[in-house]
C-alpha cells in the first residue's frame, strides 16, 4: 500500500483561534460532528489542537481555548506515507494529527481515518500462522 496522508486526510479543516472560548469550540464540534479543532494564528499556522476529551474536563465555558492548548502540535506533511502518521499517533498516544504543507494547515487525519482504510482494504496478514502450527503464545 503506497497511500499518502493527503489521500486520506480530511481536507476541509474547521479551525479556531486562541481567543475563542471553550463553549465556542464545543459548539463548532457539535454542529460539524467532529472531535478535534486545530487552533491557528492569523497566518493559519497551527498553535495547538483541542479535542472533545479536552473539553470534558469540567472547564468553564467562557475560558479561552488558549488556556488548554498543549505546548506541542503534532504535525505531519501531506506528502508523507500514511505509515508515518500511524507511527506518530502510536508513539505519542494521540488520535489526531494536523497535516501541513509549507507551514499551513491543509488537513487533519485521525486514527479513525486509518481504521477506515484498513476496513476498506480488508486487511490481511502477510504471513498468517499455518494451520496446525503452534505459536509461541499457545505453547505451555
Amino acid at each position: 500500500m503506497n497511500i499518502k496522508i493527503a489521500d486520506l486526510m480530511a481536507k476541509q479543516v474547521i479551525t479556531s483561534q486562541p481567543h475563542h472560548t471553550i463553549d465556542h469550540v464545543r459548539k463548532i464540534m457539535q454542529r460539524n460532528h467532529i472531535s478535534a479543532v486545530p487552533i491557528v494564528n492569523p497566518d493559519n499556522e497551527p498553535l495547538g489542537i483541542v479535542t472533545s476529551s479536552d473539553l470534558g474536563k469540567g472547564l468553564k465555558g467562557n475560558t479561552p481555548v488558549s488556556s488548554i492548548l498543549q505546548p506541542h502540535v503534532y504535525q505531519v506533511p501531506a506528502y508523507n506515507d500514511i505509515s508515518v502518521a500511524a507511527k506518530v499517533m502510536i508513539k505519542n498516544h494521540i488520535h489526531h494529527l494536523v497535516v501541513t504543507h509549507e507551514g499551513s494547515i491543509v488537513g487533519i487525519i485521525s486514527s479513525f481515518d486509518l481504521l477506515h482504510l484498513i476496513d476498506k482494504h480488508r486487511f490481511t496478514m502477510n504471513n498468517p500462522p499455518e494451520e496446525g502450527r503452534k505459536s509461541k503464545r499457545n505453547l505451555k
